[in-house]
């Protein structure tokens, strides 16, 4: 187990990992190599503060329904969780609610699945109301369907009224209160949207464009958006370090400024519960002018993690323009120089849309030329007009060569200005709010 798992804050509970290696019943993340399915796993665990005592592959040659497990292999977890006295097994998959209170049975300590952990990490980091109202419907959808191993009281029974009745069971009661629950959370959520979509039509008013990052989880995007905006967001070699959206002012080459935006990491499988719950976060790609895909090089997962990534954004982005995206290869510090110069190589012969950049978040190599590529892409968006400016409008004209891009000009003989400009959206409307109020 690598020295880094022990870089964090003092455990809470002592946890075996088990990897299940569906092989071909695999999908998702246990299509990939089997260490980097269990350094992932570990990596959520650790997400969580929780000790890692043990980790084990578990082959599935055929699912139990019961416990997902052969009864042979439940035995072994059993008994390699008793010898380093583990209070905790962490599942890297995703259970049934019949399987998972089976496994708790049968193993005679909690078990939490896949789904489970990223729930908690993402409930433990959550930061904005939205934020903390998103993890709370998410987590209520997923209880639901267990509320047979999260009660302990469920064989009671309930009066309906006060002359008695038939009765409810208690299960019946809780589901019911979460059904209420979650009424209530998708009208708060609602509201919030609405507010987010004022301060959205706001922001286009001021004519700056905007660029989101995306990418696996850890893959650097913070690091990154420190990097470029001198901002101090936390980021730290931690799966799901960042889950709120963050916003700052990225000063471009040419003098143009834009909007960066920094959004929540991907991961496979990620629980369709936080799919849904976490859409409305994820607006920001959907508004985004220019898209960074930041990638992690040099991890040998990364084919796989872009894909991941790409299946995401597929379901908020389904006609997403390849124009508008930016391939990031980061982490080319982690790199030696023979794999940097393949790497570089690579990105040459790139057919992508947008050839692909090869930085460091960390040195800041590449980083000019990613800069570069930016205010390039942000000076190809937008309408070409022609506009005719009195000589007493330097203001306008001032407006015009910072926020726009001015591609012909001649001064006619009574001093008027004759401009070919292109301009964005977000420009235009500034534009004309300026010439109106004048």
């Amino acid at each position: 187990m690598s020295d880094r798992y022990h870089d964090h804050a003092p455990p809470v509970e002592r946890a075996v990992v088990v990897d299940p290696d569906l092989g071909h019943h695999a999908t998702g993340t246990e299509r990939r190599y089997e260490e980097s399915r269990l350094e992932e796993a570990c990596g959520l665990a650790l997400a969580l503060d929780l000790e890692i005592v043990g980790e084990t592959t578990a082959r599935v040659r055929k699912i139990n329904p019961a416990t997902l497990f052969g009864q042979g292999k439940v035995e072994e977890i059993k008994a390699l969780s008793d010898s380093v006295d583990a209070t905790l097994v962490v599942v890297n998959g995703v259970l049934t609610p019949i399987q998972q209170r089976n496994l708790e049975k049968d193993l005679g300590r909690k078990v939490v699945d896949r789904t489970g952990l990223i729930l908690e990490i993402f409930g433990r980091r959550a930061r904005t109301r939205e934020g903390k109202l998103q993890v709370e419907l998410a987590r209520l959808e997923y209880e639901r369907s267990r509320l047979v191993r999260t009660w302990t009281h469920l064989e009671r029974q309930r009066a309906s009224g006060t002359t008695g009745g038939p009765g409810e069971t208690q299960i019946e009661l809780d589901r019911r209160m979460i059904a209420d629950r979650i009424k209530l959370l998708k009208e708060e959520l609602d509201e919030v949207r609405r507010t987010r979509a004022l301060h959205r039509s706001a922001r286009k008013k001021v004519p700056y464009p905007i660029v989101a990052l995306v990418g696996y989880t850890n893959a650097g995007k913070s690091t990154l958006f420190n990097r470029l905006t001198r901002a101090e967001v936390f980021a730290k070699d931690l799966l799901f370090a960042t889950l709120d959206t963050t916003l700052r002012t990225l000063k471009l080459p040419n003098g143009r400024s834009a909007i960066l935006s920094d959004t929540v990491g991907f991961i496979s499988d990620l629980p369709h519960e936080l799919v849904a719950a976490f859409r409305a976060t994820l607006e920001e790609v959907v508004e985004a002018d220019l898209i960074l895909h930041v990638r992690d090089v040099a991890n040998p997962e990364t084919e796989a993690q872009k894909a991941d990534v790409e299946e995401v954004l597929k379901t908020i982005l389904p006609e997403l323009d390849q124009g508008r995206m930016i391939e990031v290869w980061n982490k080319i510090d982690l790199m030696d120089e023979e794999a940097k110069d393949v790497l570089y190589a690579r990105a040459t012969t790139a057919r992508e849309a947008n050839r692909p950049l090869p930085v460091s978040a960390v040195s800041g190599e590449g980083l000019d030329a990613l800069l570069s590529q930016v205010a390039q892409l942000v000076d190809a968006a937008g309408e070409e007009m022609d506009i005719v400016l009195d000589p007493h409008r330097g203001d306008v004209l001032a407006f015009l060569y910072q926020n726009g891009r001015v591609l012909d000009r001649h001064d006619d003989e009574t001093g008027r200005v004759h401009l070919r400009v292109k301009l964005s959206d977000q420009a235009y409307g500034r534009y004309e709010k300026l010439v109106s109020h004048s």
